[in-house]
């Protein structure tokens, strides 16, 4: 039975709420911006496996808008160009990827190694746009001596690695819930 519209769309909308409340509860929290939450990337990997590519990229595209309203950062560079590459990279670009997780968990047929090499690749995206925005924008909060791209890699390594590990094993376990709840529906309708 295919879902209503409907449905998906509400759905959506409380898996971007919740995402949103969880990424306030902070494990610790970095000076110039990043964090180690509460799996809060997990209701939007979540969405591109039970709803698709399409779904989980609009849905985590609202949710980086949402994102950009509660939390920016004003990069340290006064440029219009700092200023759209922190939206880009430190945002837009880096929450929207996590709607695809479900794309690149597709080659495994085990459910449970698809979600968490899913959930693993997104979030690598993720570090990825936060390390570009740290050579190309934060790099003045580098230590003398140090060169950009090795405080990018440490400063945002050191919240992202804990992110994914968090992020793989919420998401396999939820989804093992999910699934048997909805395979157990039906059966009782």
């Amino acid at each position: 039975m295919k879902k209503n519209t409907t449905v998906i769309l509400v759905e959506c909308a409380l898996m971007i709420a919740m995402s949103t409340v969880l990424s306030m509860f902070k494990i610790f929290e970095l000076p110039q911006g990043g964090a180690v939450t509460c799996a809060s990337m997990v209701p939007l990997v979540l969405v591109s496996y039970r709803h698709g590519l399409k779904w989980g990229i609009s849905t985590a595209f609202a949710h980086s808008l949402l994102q950009m309203i509660i939390q920016f950062n004003a990069p340290p560079a006064n440029s219009f160009g700092a200023f759209v590459a922190v939206i880009l990279l430190d945002y837009v670009l880096a929450f929207t990827v996590l709607g695809s997780a479900a794309f690149f968990g597709k080659p495994f047929k085990s459910r449970a190694v698809s979600v968490a090499v899913g959930s693993v690749a997104v979030t690598f995206l993720r570090f990825i746009c936060s390390f570009l925005s740290g050579i190309l924008i934060w790099g003045s909060y580098a230590p003398e001596g140090t060169p950009v791209w090795i405080y990018s890699l440490t400063y945002n390594g050191s919240y992202m690695l804990p992110e994914a590990v968090i992020t793989a094993v919420v998401a396999v376990i939820l989804i093992r819930v999910l699934d048997r709840v909805e395979h157990r529906a039906p059966r009782n309708a």
